[in-house]
């Protein structure tokens, strides 16, 4: 009987939380035991919530990858395509840009994560380079890191900006719809990163563009990349109406844009009546001296 008793309490002490985890309400389960809770505005040790792209929305880029296959979203494909095709017409460039890493799982995303918070055991450190499972554009499909084939210099670092491929993608990036996600001091605290770009297509109407630029919104106008699309016809409103995306939650609306003022057309200067020839005067009699009178 006693140990009956002794059983059930045992089997209610599990039913109820733990002091561990009644401190983390909230928060979530990293690596190593390491609790964090996301801030009012929704960001994880700095970096936004991004949500895994489906499967069937992801296409491989033949002969791009790496060392392994580089899976990217399918709208983003054909304007990777066309940038692959404008570096390779520069001799200096030609055959040296590829992707080292590209679309990750949110489970793939934890793992290498993860694998940085076991060597730094803080994981606001690792922030610094990595997002947290949840938090990385990669999972999008529309984000990947560059590599260049240069003996010269390391994959995954900031000497990619100085080589001839890495300073023709900053200068050619955003014509095809690619902006730096983490320029140099950018305000999101994430370290200086020219190898990683996202993809918001060239201009808005371009197909897929206006979805990807919902997804990157608040990454766009909060912590803007360098260098960017700038698209004159670039309005997160635009973005909701023509995306087939879920509202954005959270996020208000920047005041409207004024509506331009139309210019008065000028007043035409009145037509002039056509030019009449003036009714001719008749020739007058020639005078003739009086007959004198005899």
């Amino acid at each position: 009987m006693i140990g009956g008793i002794g059983r059930l309490f045992a089997w209610a002490a599990a039913l109820l939380p733990t002091a561990s985890a009644q401190a983390h309400v909230g928060a979530i389960l990293l690596c190593t035991a390491q609790f964090v809770a996301p801030g009012g505005d929704g960001r994880l040790l700095g970096h936004l919530p991004y949500a895994e792209a489906p499967s069937w929305q992801l296409v491989a880029i033949p002969g791009f990858g790496y060392s392994k296959e580089c899976r990217v979203h399918r709208d983003m494909a054909p304007d990777l395509l066309r940038l692959l095709e404008a570096a390779n017409q520069v001799p200096e460039v030609k055959g040296r840009l590829f992707g080292i890493s590209c679309h990750r799982s949110v489970a793939y995303q934890s793992q290498v994560f993860c694998r940085g918070v076991d060597a730094c055991h803080d994981a606001a450190a690792r922030a610094r380079s990595s997002g947290p499972p949840g938090f990385s554009e990669h999972a999008t499909g529309y984000a990947l890191d560059f590599a260049v084939a240069d003996r010269g210099c390391a994959v995954l670092s900031p000497c990619l900006a100085n080589t001839p491929a890495g300073r023709w993608l900053i200068a050619n990036g955003p014509r095809f719809g690619f902006e730096m996600s983490f320029p140099h001091d950018n305000a999101q605290g994430v370290t200086w990163e020219p190898w990683h770009w996202r993809w918001v297509g060239y201009a808005i109407t371009e197909p897929g563009a206006a979805a990807a630029r919902v997804t990157f919104v608040r990454a766009r106008r909060q912590f803007p990349g360098e260098p960017r699309v700038n698209d004159a016809g670039d309005r997160w409103i635009q973005a909701v109406r023509l995306s087939t995306g879920t509202p954005l939650t959270g996020w208000r609306a920047p005041a409207a844009m004024p509506a331009p003022v139309p210019t008065p057309a000028p007043t035409p200067p009145p037509t002039p009546s056509p030019w009449r020839s003036p009714v001719p005067t008749a020739t007058p009699t020639p005078w003739r001296s009086p007959v004198p009178v005899r």
